[in-house]
């Protein structure tokens, strides 16, 4: 029988252990309050530099300290002023010059002018350039100078015509604005320092736990609504989820499929946006078996699309019928895959000079992937299970994430699975993977090659009439599909969850979201 004494010492053990337990989840006494809004999320971001880091994690705190001169519209990845009110280009499409926002402090108090836009671009070119800056490249590809005209003009040169160059501008990656003030004084610690023109400036950063935000009271546009934004980090999905329902955080994503109901249940919003990606199975078309387009035709119809969309991604994803996602610029509905067919995929074979079947070997990855939630060797095993109906049959080798990136540009086995997840919201920066100019440097897993494609996508490339390059890159999709090197296997939603009280909150396509529009009720 437990006494009166005992009874009393479990009670306060009981309550000390709650406190206990309330500090182990890393949220500080900001989380869940009015004044806070709280986003879980997997990871510290790499870095706050916007010319040092290529990852997601980084990439959504980015945006609320630092603006560009143009930006993506809310939903789609159509282009809109932001630092800059508008812009022209020149005859022969090889000079942009920008008209800039006028009144726009930075965090420190640096006034943002042409010189800062200067400063921020050059940093990037050479001989500035250095090896870690991973988008610096890609965003300014073909840049050859930048000046500026005035104190709130500025031009920039590039060698060619580039279609793709105001998406690249838009991007939250390597063409954010920096205050030149502030790298100066906190040289290689900037990216740990990060001041902008954004909504919110920063205020700390405690590793491994989160990083706080406050609102910039001299922001140029309307001033965000909540006035402290907290990135928590929280590696485990089911964790964040469960700080969403027990109100630990506002915000989470990365939420797992085997959440959703119980999210749904207690209450919990939903929001799923189609995502800039696409999941695919290659085939090394330069090497047997997969360098007769036959034979990838067969494999293509001998997998069941539709069953992977509907029952491995739960639904949570979508049958892509082109290389680019739905709401690129450029996407072709007319493009046609080549449909579930076992039948015909079997007499495919035994034209291909493989009647009784074959056997090959597919790479593949152990963790999942933005483009693919249920992981790689699940994916293969569905896909395996496929082309044993019509006697093929497919060895699976898996490897952990970073392993594989080696092996897959290594070419190992015969067929391999991967994805992409889109930077710019432009044509090419899909299809370019299947350019033979990309097979060196890896991009072009396949190693692939087309004239044909090829030159199609240097003419689109220069295009600046958007008709006219949709045209072009319909014809470029068609292409891709009949030839068969890959195998489009979905698209993959992006999806968060917050709680109730939350208005405002929206994922874009590339990934990013606006926090300063978001309130609490």
């Amino acid at each position: 029988m437990l006494t009166k004494k005992t009874i009393c010492w479990l009670v306060a053990l009981v309550l000390v252990m709650g406190v206990a337990l309330t500090g182990c989840g890393g949220a500080k006494s900001t989380s869940g309050t009015k004044n806070a809004l709280v986003f879980a999320q997997g990871s510290d971001p790499r870095g706050l530099d916007p010319a040092f880091v290529d990852d997601g994690e980084s990439a959504k705190i980015l945006t609320q300290v630092f603006e560009g001169l143009v930006r993506y519209k809310p939903g789609s990845t159509e282009i809109q002023p932001l630092l800059a009110t508008e812009w022209n280009t020149s005859a022969d499409g090889k000079e942009w010059t920008f008209k800039l926002r006028k009144g726009v402090k930075f965090h420190d108090g640096t006034p943002f002018n042409a010189q800062a836009v200067k400063m921020s671009i050059e940093r990037q070119l050479p001989p500035n350039r250095k090896e870690d800056m991973p988008y610096a490249e890609f965003t300014y590809d073909g840049v050859t100078s930048v000046e500026a005209i005035d104190e709130y003009t500025v031009k920039i040169t590039l060698e060619k015509p580039s279609a793709a160059f105001l998406a690249n501008m838009a991007m939250p990656l390597s063409a954010q604005i920096v205050s030149p003030e502030a790298v100066k004084k906190y040289g290689d610690k900037f990216m740990e320092n990060p001041v902008g023109t954004g909504p919110y400036k920063f205020v700390k950063w405690e590793k491994g736990q989160q990083i706080e935000l406050a609102q910039f009271d001299d922001y140029w546009g309307d001033k965000p609504k909540m006035p402290t934004v907290i990135y928590k980090f929280t590696k485990e999905n089911s964790v964040r989820a469960s700080d969403l329902i027990t109100g630990a955080t506002d915000i989470m994503d990365g939420v797992d499929i085997n959440d959703l109901k119980m999210l749904q249940d207690k209450g919990m919003k939903i929001v799923k946006e189609p995502g800039m990606n696409i999941n695919y199975m290659g085939f090394y078309t330069n090497k047997k078996p997969f360098d007769n387009q036959k034979l990838r035709k067969a494999i293509s119809m001998a997998i069941n699309r539709q069953y992977l969309v509907d029952y491995l991604y739960q639904g949570n994803a979508l049958l892509p019928n082109s290389i680019l996602p739905s709401f690129i610029p450029g996407y072709s509905k007319d493009v046609k895959p080549y449909d579930f067919n076992p039948e015909e995929a079997k007499k495919l074979l035994a034209e291909a000079g493989y009647p009784n079947g074959f056997e090959f070997t597919a790479i593949t990855y152990s963790n999942p992937r933005p483009y693919n939630p249920a992981n790689g060797e699940k994916l293969a095993a569905a896909i395996q299970a496929d082309l044993a109906k019509i006697g093929v049959k497919m060895n699976i080798k898996s490897y952990p994430w970073k392993e594989y990136k080696q092996v897959l540009f290594n070419a190992e086995g015969d067929a391999y699975f991967y994805g992409w997840i889109g930077d710019n919201g432009d044509a090419d920066n899909f299809l370019m993977l299947l350019d033979t100019t990309q097979i060196k440097g890896s991009l072009n897993s396949s190693k692939y090659s087309n004239a044909v494609l090829d030159k199609l996508l240097e003419e689109g490339r220069a295009c600046l009439e958007p008709a006219k390059r949709a045209a072009i890159y319909a014809e470029a999709q068609k292409i891709a599909v009949e030839d068969a090197p890959w195998v489009l296997l979905s698209h993959n939603m992006d999806m968060a969850a917050y709680r109730p009280n939350v208005k405002g909150f929206a994922l874009h396509p590339t990934g990013v979201h606006w926090l300063d529009i978001v309130a609490k009720e």
